[in-house]
């Protein structure tokens, strides 16, 4: 087993990393959800492109 403070340096990058990929989740969801009502207004010819 390594020493405590290692211990306690690895616990903080694991929790930093999840807190980063949730955030990183959290934003694809966004862009999802931007992208599918950007699709919507498209199909429905509420928007047209020009």
């Amino acid at each position: 087993m390594p020493p405590l403070e290692e211990q306690t340096a690895i616990a903080t990058l694991l929790s930093d990393m999840d807190a980063e990929l949730t955030a990183l989740e959290a934003r694809r969801a966004k862009t999802r959800a931007l992208k599918q009502g950007m699709m919507q207004a498209l199909l429905t010819g509420r928007t047209r492109l020009v």
